[in-house]
């Protein structure tokens, strides 16, 4: 699974430097990313023609903590790359978030994703759009409540001790940025997200299963193991 949607990601992006000499893209966390993240950085992309763009982050969590995106994104893919990104556009979530959503929002507002490498929650979040999501806003990121569910995919991963840990807010790039991308990479693994992925590939485009806007995307490639299939 994580390594067909890193090879499916690799050859898009192989395609659009070969025609512009360039590439932009988006990258996701957690366990679903692992291989694909992996993958990645161990591929012969020319990543320093590279720009990247961070997916979520939470709000008022410090780059120190386990959880942390930047982290995350840091030890397993950045410093893994053999040559520096572009430009790499990290979300910081520890001082002035609204200010920080601005910042990124114009830099990405100026670019053209090529590829999304993205994953759906348990509740069929994409990114930290929880349900209802917001289908409308065209700010390319915003700050989000995130719902009990979710905060209980956080603290069932093993991301952090207890529920009363986990931040109940984020900043995450919006479903409308998402949907702009060239090109859709979601890897979805594991039987407890199998829900998720029946309702956002076989019921209605809703803003009750976020998810389900990729039905609308003319580009998006679905990355399955059985277990998450196990439904559909």
């Amino acid at each position: 699974m994580g390594a067909a949607a890193a090879a499916a990601g690799i050859n898009k992006l192989k395609a659009t430097l070969a025609e512009g000499g360039t590439a932009s893209i988006i990258v996701a966390t957690g366990v679903s990313q692992f291989q694909v993240l992996d993958l990645l950085a161990r591929s012969d992309l020319p990543w320093n023609k590279i720009t990247v763009f961070h997916l979520d982050e939470y709000v008022g969590l410090p780059i120190t903590h386990g959880a942390s995106f930047r982290k995350y994104l840091w030890e397993r893919f950045v410093t893994k790359l053999p040559l520096p990104p572009a430009a790499f556009h990290y979300l910081d979530g520890e001082g002035d978030v609204e200010a920080e959503c601005d910042r990124v929002s114009e830099l990405i507002s100026s670019t053209s994703i090529d590829v999304a490498f993205v994953g759906v929650g348990e509740n069929g979040h994409l990114a930290f759009n929880d349900p209802p999501a917001d289908f409308e806003t065209e700010k390319p990121y915003i700050v989000v409540d995130l719902d009990d569910a979710c905060r209980r995919q956080q603290l069932g991963e093993g991301w952090f001790p207890d529920f009363e840990s986990v931040p109940d807010r984020a900043i995450s790039m919006s479903i409308r940025q998402i949907m702009k991308s060239a090109s859709i990479i979601c890897t979805v693994p594991d039987e407890r997200k199998a829900e998720a992925i029946k309702n956002a590939t076989q019921g209605p485009v809703t803003p009750e299963v976020p998810a389900s806007i990729l039905q609308n995307h003319s580009d998006c490639q679905l990355f399955l193991d059985q277990a998450a299939a196990s439904l559909r």
